[in-house]
């Protein structure tokens, strides 16, 4: 096939898939498998950019005229093209859409549009040298493209940051890192909330702006301020959300009301509980009294190593027996120190409780039914023993 009649065939390639559904929906599967971020939105919005992007892209191969032949010489025409692109970024800064799964989507996208091409092209009989000089054009329009996604993106992050929500947001984070007094009471009245007004402090371990949203609709029932703060979804809210599952699978953890002025102690002391609860898998919204026991000892990471080796030196970490009877005693003290609630935990007999129980007192010379007094004494023990077992089992 002569170069001209090539040209004229990859023209008609290109004018057909601009015009296949099919191709888009490849381009659209392709960006939402290489972006967990991009593949959150609806199909319909993926859908929406593409078409538009990749009628426009397309175009750009296409020399204007009666021939209609592609020009691997011609310089892309930029306008249409990337309008497009600008607007893309602009919409996913809007979505909380980070900038680099963005790229990611776009990148898969065009390499599945790339690779379409190419094997159109390839039926079609179109010579391997005009194939090469468009696929460089290519490579030269997607940097471009590019470019201009993370423009339109940046411009408006800066335009995101001058709306209502960011002046809330910061707000937010001058009530819980910085001086609440610093705040007047005009800052307060326009974010809703009441300078002698009563209120949770609520922290998420959600850091994604998408889930966060979904999230924020749930716990904000009522008066409330929420944003991100130190990255994750944080906020102070009049009163909590009914009892139920959170539709996103988050880990939420909530304090008492309580004064505006208390709210950064509280923000402290429930950002420390997260920590425990995330150390522990927990899922789900947590009163951060519920989790004060876990959350104070984390906070002394050298005592409690000191205290395992101290209580546990005895046992080996990498036998998977003695590993056995340190989860079986844990449990044991988990359960009120119980044989018969222990042994429905772990789905054994009582009696391999005992046993179990028995061989760690032997391994680690200590008695377990002295814990069981009613005394200061064997609370604090039981507490000792408890922490360095938790300790001990923990990853290294």
């Amino acid at each position: 096939m002569e170069t001209a009649a090539g040209r004229s065939a990859l023209t008609a390639v290109f004018r057909a898939m601009a015009g296949d559904p099919a191709v888009v929906d490849e381009v659209v599967a392709a960006a939402r498998a290489d972006s967990e971020e991009v593949a959150r939105l609806p199909p319909a919005e993926n859908r929406r950019h593409v078409e538009v992007m990749l009628a426009a892209g397309l175009a750009a191969f296409v020399r204007p005229g009666e021939a209609g032949e592609a020009a691997p010489d011609a310089t892309p025409d930029v306008a249409p093209d990337f309008e497009a692109a600008v607007l893309l970024g602009a919409d996913r800064a809007a979505q909380g859409v980070p900038i680099t799964a963005l790229l990611r989507g776009v990148q898969a996208g065009r390499n599945r549009a790339v690779q379409i091409a190419t094997e159109r092209a390839r039926a079609a009989g179109v010579p391997a040298e005009v194939m090469l000089e468009v696929l460089l054009q290519s490579d030269r329009y997607t940097g471009a493209l590019e470019i201009h996604v993370i423009t339109g993106y940046h411009e408006a992050e800066l335009e995101l940051a001058r709306t209502a929500r960011e002046a809330r947001t910061q707000v937010l984070r001058r009530l819980l890192l910085g001086d609440a007094r610093a705040l007047s009471c005009d800052d307060l009245a326009e974010t809703g909330l009441q300078p002698q007004g009563q209120y949770h402090c609520v922290v998420s371990d959600v850091t994604d702006p998408v889930r966060a949203r979904a999230l924020e609709r749930q716990l904000a029932v009522n008066a409330g301020l929420f944003g991100l703060v130190d990255g994750k979804l944080t906020g102070i809210a009049s009163r909590l959300p009914p009892p139920g599952p959170l539709d996103v699978q988050a880990l939420v953890v909530v304090a008492p009301a309580a004064p505006l002025r208390r709210i950064r102690t509280l923000y402290a002391l429930c950002r420390d509980a997260l920590g425990s609860a995330q150390e522990q898998g927990l899922r789900g919204l947590y009163h951060v009294t519920d989790l004060a026991g876990p959350s104070a000892l984390s906070a002394q990471p050298a005592m409690a190593d000191l205290l395992s080796r101290t209580l546990l030196g005895a046992l080996d970490p990498a036998d998977p027996f003695h590993r056995q009877l340190a989860a079986t005693v844990l449990a044991y003290l988990d359960h009120g120190q119980r044989f018969d609630r222990t042994a429905t935990a772990l789905h054994v007999h009582p009696n391999t409780i005992r046993y179990r129980l028995t061989r760690f007192e032997e391994t680690v010379d200590v008695s377990l039914e002295a814990l069981t007094t009613r005394s200061r004494t064997a609370v604090l023990d039981t507490l000792h023993w408890w922490w360095a077992l938790r300790t001990w089992l923990a990853p290294r």
